[in-house]
């Protein structure tokens, strides 16, 4: 043979052999399966619907290797029931609400909202750069968890309420869905504060079992028809000023996929993140003028009295949560340092510039 056919049998024998070392991985490699949970009604605009994009996104991300079931509350497991489902190995995901975990550890709250604390922008800068993520990190290994960013829902409305409130004394013995750490607050103050996931609220609040409630805002609020039992809506809510929405993942699972892999759910996880809120600032204007000039809803805001009272009663709260533990503790100075920094910026940024606007086009 010659010199020259030998080389070039040799080169195209190379070639062939690379291109199959490089084929041979993707044609070897499964597909992940993944099994997700969710606390909320399927196609539930916003919260329901933003968890089904994203698993929906995940898929296209991956270009279809990772396949996400997605279960709604109630159809593979209760809604709260979605932690011990993704804990136990039983699922591999869970979109949900941290606080909804804070009896088994108060230091999850914060992952979603606490009284008093950080808005959308300030939860993200916590997180990713105030030690915030690697926090969240070390308290859900306790429970074989990984937590991610996954959704948010600004901040929220203060509730509704059958009656008018215009001091503490009238949240005395008033039942009120209200989880977290604001939930506490009005156990401070004298309230009985109910935890009712969203799909059981309304039922509650018409019959009189509940007399008032917090969800979201208006465009939520409006779709859930409170408006038929209850006309006066308070805001500031001081309960949850950004709320954080997280896909929670088995650990183990986590543990066991290729940096790609992770970095992929990480991607799908931090696009529906600002993709929520985005569409929460979009639709909430319009709605809160429907509920006020079509269902006569009386929009009130909390007096000084009332949300000095919240103050009081929070730090009380967050007194229970640092004697909780080391770990509760190191949560909540770290939040409070990141209010407190972050804070300080805002307040010369965002709060003045929007602040001088509104006064200047009398908004």
């Amino acid at each position: 043979m010659k010199r020259r056919d030998l080389l070039k049998g040799a080169a195209t024998g190379a070639v062939a052999t690379a291109a199959s070392t490089l084929a041979a991985p993707a044609i070897a490699q499964d597909r992940i399966e993944i099994n997700m949970v969710a606390t909320w009604p399927r196609d539930f605009p916003g919260l329901g619907t933003g968890a089904q994009r994203f698993a929906e996104r995940l898929g296209a991300i991956s270009d279809g290797r990772m396949q996400v079931n997605y279960f709604a509350a109630g159809e593979r497991v209760k809604a709260f029931d979605s932690f011990d489902e993704v804990a136990s190995g039983n699922a591999q995901m869970y979109h949900a609400a941290e606080y909804y975990w804070k009896g088994k550890h108060p230091g999850f709250a914060y992952f979603t909202a606490v009284p008093f604390g950080l808005t959308y922008t300030e939860m993200n800068a916590w997180i990713r750069f105030g030690g915030g993520q690697e926090l969240w990190d070390k308290l859900s290994a306790e429970f074989g968890l990984k937590g991610l960013m996954c959704g948010n829902t600004g901040v929220q409305m203060g509730g509704w309420f059958r009656k008018e409130i215009n001091s503490a004394d009238d949240l005395k013995g008033l039942k009120m869905r209200i989880p977290g750490l604001g939930g506490d607050v009005m156990a401070k103050l004298g309230g009985s504060p109910v935890s009712l996931p969203g799909g059981q609220i309304y039922e509650n609040l018409v019959s009189g079992s509940i007399d008032a409630t917090e969800w979201v805002g208006p465009w939520n609020d409006e779709i859930m028809k409170f408006y038929e039992a209850a006309k006066y809506y308070y805001f500031p809510g001081m309960h949850e000023p950004g709320a954080m929405l997280a896909c929670g993942i088995n650990k183990e699972f986590w543990d066991g996929l290729s940096d790609g892999e992770r970095a992929m759910i990480e991607a799908a996880a931090s696009t529906e993140n600002d993709v929520m809120m985005s569409e929460y600032n979009a639709k909430n204007g319009d709605a809160l003028a429907r509920l006020i000039n079509d269902q006569g809803v009386e929009v009130r805001e909390f007096n000084d009295d009332v949300y000095d009272s919240f103050g009081e009663a929070a730090e009380e709260v967050f007194a229970d949560v640092v004697a909780h533990s080391p770990l509760a503790k190191e949560i909540h100075e770290s939040f409070v340092a990141a209010r407190a920094n972050i804070g300080a910026w805002a307040k010369l940024s965002d709060q003045a510039y929007v602040a001088q606007r509104n006064r200047v086009l009398g908004l």
